[in-house]
């Protein structure tokens, strides 16, 4: 079994990713109930794809998220830096375009795409704002920037009892479905430390985007960051 640390070696990342990749999407929807769907239409919806519109989605994992972009018209840059998520997305969605990326070290022309996207991947990456000044670089002016990510529940009770389920039941859960369960003891620490709303936005502020806003889904459980280039 294969899991990352806190430290989050970008090889060690990778390498669980390789390992979860077959029954990855399986496994998030069972542990979520199903919302992970929802969650997806909600961004599809904050990206908002044009036909003709190039959208980077980064950290696409098998390329399910990106789809939707793809049926609206879009150009899609279906990028992880995972390649047993790449392979399997391959085999999945063979008229999706996968490349192989570092988030921090993207292999893309400055200003040469129209949306940069990410879903649940931020929190994986160590130096995460240099990722999003790195997704500002790649982005025309007056792009998008959509990132959903667990986030920071509202209320201090629900966030109590949200600590104490990822800490403790996610894992659980994850040994009776996921083909490598200790890899979900990591995702569950990796969202406890994540930052909350208000210190992700002004990261990504920092990191050179505009007008940065957040929408809450499920009392803050997950919240997807917008902002404009």
């Amino acid at each position: 079994m294969m899991r990352a640390g806190l430290d989050k070696e970008p090889s060690d990342v990778a390498r669980m990713f390789d390992a979860v990749a077959a029954r990855y999407d399986l496994t998030n929807d069972f542990m979520t109930g199903g919302l992970v769907r929802y969650w997806r239409r909600v961004v599809t919806d904050a990206v908002g794809a044009q036909p003709g519109e190039v959208v980077l989605d980064i950290a696409s994992g098998t390329g399910t998220s990106s789809v939707p972009f793809e049926r609206a018209g879009a150009h899609v840059i279906s990028a992880d830096f995972s390649l047993g998520m790449l392979r399997e997305g391959a085999r999945r969605y063979p008229d999706l375009s996968f490349v192989a990326a570092d988030a921090t070290r993207l292999p893309f022309a400055d200003d040469s795409v129209d949306v940069v996207t990410m879903s649940y991947g931020l929190r994986n990456v160590r130096e995460y704002a240099a990722a999003l000044a790195e997704f500002r670089r790649v982005t025309r002016p007056g792009g998008r920037l959509v990132i959903c990510e667990f986030s920071s529940p509202t209320t201090p009770a629900f966030r109590e009892l949200y600590t104490r389920y990822i800490m403790g039941s996610l894992p659980a859960i994850a040994r009776a479905v996921s083909s490598d369960p200790e890899s979900y003891v990591y995702l569950a620490e990796s969202i406890r430390d994540w930052p909350d709303q208000q210190r992700l936005a002004t990261t990504i502020g920092g990191a050179g985007w505009r007008g940065v806003e957040w929408r809450n889904l499920l009392g803050g459980i997950v919240a997807i960051h917008r902002a404009r280039a």
